[in-house]
Parts: structure tokens; C-alpha cells; sequence
């Protein structure tokens, strides 16, 4: 039987039949794609249906753990804050006139700033009672360096005090450490020591301290036998702070501790 095309017909051509099968596979693909979102999406709506009160949970307890912080800050640490530093201020003002004192009169105020005066609080309360607060933690910085001054049978409470400061302030954070340093020379503790005057020279890195700090590892690195670290100490100073105060010294040290290696 013979068969007819249409008027106008054309028969396709082997590239658009292709391209016509690769239209069908898209849009099955597709198809599929979209099929396969919706599945998903059900999923995680079932998920979220069967788990919303856990959900809601996780959310409400950061909500709450969001408003108990701001709560402590607003109504608890912020006033602990203001009364911590009102009552720091006569400490602050007998540990300020200790520093220009000397003697039996620098003693006695180093001991009243301590203790307390005037109905006060001393630096040792201050420390204890208003723990967490700036105040408290300069209390716990004051009182170190007192003990540090007042000397005799006093050096583990410098050690102790100047150890719970939690710094801040980097270059406090120096000075504290190199305070712990000379407690622990005063005690004999130089192998100790050397590592606090270490660290306190590299806390805050500058052409004053800092050589002062490296000098006085060296010398308590030779008081402890270990030339190597003193050796290491004094040779930072040389390359480092080579115009410092500190040089001259620390170069005559250095002749004397490489000739004992």
C-alpha cells in the first residue's frame, strides 16, 4: 500500500530527531529534580512537625540563656562593678602614697592598704569580695606587688596575689609576671623565675622593659646553673636592644657566661 505525506511535509532529519530526544530527556530529568525537591521538602516538614517541641525548646533555652546574661550584666555585674570600684578608693589612694614613700612609713602604708582604713576595704577584701570585677582584679594585682615591697616572710602572698591577676592590660601583665619572678629569686627559686621574667619580657615587647626583664633571666639563670639560658637571654639583648640601658651590662655578663659553657 503506497503511502502519502501531507503538503508541506519534511521529513526530520536525523539531528533534529536527537535534539527532540535530548528535550524529552531534560524535561524528564527535570521532572524528576522537582519531584525529588518536593519529596525533600516533605521530609523536612514531617521532620520538623514530629520535632518542633524539642525545637522549640533548643530555642527558648537560648532565649532564656540570652536574657539571664543580660540580666546578670544589667542588674548584677554592673552594679558589682560601680560598688567594687567605690570602695577600692581609699586602697587605691595608701597604695598610691606607698609607691612614693620609703622605708618604715612605705610599710605601714602598704599594710593599711591591705588591711583597709576608715571603714574601708583593704586591698585583700577588695579582692576577695568583689572577685569577677575589674576592681577585684587590680586589688588582686596591688596586693602582690604590697607583698612584693614589704618583703620578710611575705613572698608566697606575692607569688599567690600577682598569680590570680588575670591581666588586662599587657603591660600590667608584664609587670606582674616579672613580680612573680623577683618573689621567686627572694625564695631561691631562680629556675623558676627565669620563665616568669621570660614571659614578661615578650608580653609587651619595647626597647625599656623588656631588656630590664631578659637581664634579670640571665641573672637568675646563672644563679640556677644554666648557663645556656643565660646565654640565650643576653643574646637577645645584644640583638635586640642593643641601644638599651641594659646592653653594656648584659655584654660583660655574656663574657662570663659563654666562658663557663
Amino acid at each position: 500500500m503506497a503511502t502519502y505525506n501531507k503538503r508541506g511535509y519534511k521529513p526530520k532529519t536525523k539531528p533534529e530527531k536527537e535534539e527532540e530526544e535530548l528535550i524529552d530527556d531534560s524535561e524528564s530529568t527535570t521532572a524528576e529534580v522537582f519531584e525529588s525537591l518536593d519529596e525533600g521538602a516533605n521530609k523536612t516538614e514531617e521532620w520538623v512537625s514530629n520535632n518542633q517541641n524539642a525545637i522549640i525548646g533548643v530555642i527558648a533555652a537560648i532565649a532564656l540563656a540570652a536574657l539571664v546574661y543580660w540580666a546578670y550584666n544589667e542588674f548584677i555585674q554592673s552594679p558589682k562593678q560601680n560598688e567594687a570600684l567605690l570602695e577600692s578608693i581609699k586602697a587605691n589612694e595608701l597604695y598610691a602614697a606607698a609607691l612614693n614613700a620609703s622605708g618604715q612609713e612605705q610599710d605601714s602604708l602598704y599594710n593599711l592598704a591591705l588591711e583597709g582604713a576608715d571603714g574601708k576595704y583593704g586591698l585583700i577584701k577588695i579582692a576577695d569580695e568583689y572577685a569577677g570585677t575589674d576592681a577585684g582584679n587590680l586589688a588582686n594585682y596591688q596586693a602582690g606587688m604590697a607583698y612584693l615591697n614589704i618583703g620578710g616572710d611575705k613572698y608566697q602572698k606575692a607569688i599567690d596575689y600577682l598569680s590570680a591577676y588575670d591581666g588586662g592590660d599587657r603591660v600590667m601583665e608584664a609587670l606582674a609576671q616579672a613580680g612573680i619572678g623577683d618573689a621567686l629569686v627572694q625564695v631561691k627559686q631562680y629556675d623558676d623565675a627565669v620563665s616568669y621574667y621570660l614571659n614578661a619580657a615578650d608580653t609587651e615587647p619595647n626597647e625599656f622593659s623588656s631588656p630590664k626583664y631578659l637581664l634579670k633571666a640571665a641573672k637568675a639563670a646563672l644563679q640556677a646553673g644554666d648557663n645556656a639560658k643565660a646565654v640565650s637571654a643576653l643574646e637577645r639583648i645584644e640583638n635586640e636592644y642593643s641601644d638599651s640601658a641594659e646592653a653594656q651590662n648584659a655584654k660583660v655578663l655574656l663574657g662570663q657566661a659563654k666562658a663557663k659553657n
